[in-house]
């Protein structure tokens, strides 16, 4: 066989598997963390801000909003995944991270005042804003992204436990919930669906 022919051959296996792999493909995006479209409800609530105002999903609106619950005496988990979420977007591109806002909802309305909220979310990132609200439009918000949160008995003090998920959800610019992450994940691949998503929502 020619040297001619046998390149043209190579060329035409060549496309053939591409052309395999193209239709192989189901056009969807790559994505690190779970993607979860269409499994949950799009955003929706009505709580309060650090200053007492009014908070709904349209404030935020092309937003793409990343929501935590957690509640501010937290030992642990809460603190971790606010400064793990401050070096998410830290790693995020500079042009993405004015995109993206991080809703901490505290499930702890009769301790976290909107001043002790205010405070807490401003020690990690000013991407991060902190809401909470009654006990009952709590309990609805976090129902309808399939979680819960409980108390657990005060000490001699007063103080008391606050059990509740560590899930991080996602949503885009138009509410409608797209990831689940996890702190676990490395931070550099949350950065990059979160950037992803900025981008998509941009295009």
């Amino acid at each position: 066989m020619s040297t001619y022919r046998r390149t043209t051959t190579a060329l035409l296996l060549a496309s053939s598997v591409l052309a395999l792999l193209m239709g192989c493909s189901d056009g969807k995006r790559h994505w690190n963390g779970k993607d979860i479209s269409g499994v949950m409800p799009d955003l929706a609530f009505t709580l309060r801000d650090v200053d007492g105002q009014t908070v709904q999903p349209d404030d935020t609106a092309g937003q793409v909003r990343v929501l935590f619950f957690g509640y501010t005496s937290c030992p642990d988990v809460c603190p971790t995944t606010l400064a793990y979420l401050h070096k998410v977007i830290e790693k995020m591109p500079a042009d993405t991270r004015d995109d993206i806002t991080a809703l901490f909802v505290s499930v702890d309305p009769r301790r976290d005042t909107p001043e002790r909220l205010g405070r807490y979310v401003a020690h990690f990132d000013s991407h991060i804003v902190g809401l909470t609200g009654p006990e009952d439009a709590l309990r609805e918000l976090a129902k309808r992204y399939r979680t819960t949160f409980g108390y657990g008995d005060p000490d001699s003090d007063g103080n008391y436990a606050v059990s509740h998920s560590s899930a991080i959800y996602v949503f885009d610019g138009k509410g409608r919930i797209r990831l689940l992450l996890k702190q676990d994940m490395p931070q550099q691949q949350a950065a990059d669906d979160l950037a992803q998503l900025v981008r998509q929502d941009l295009s």
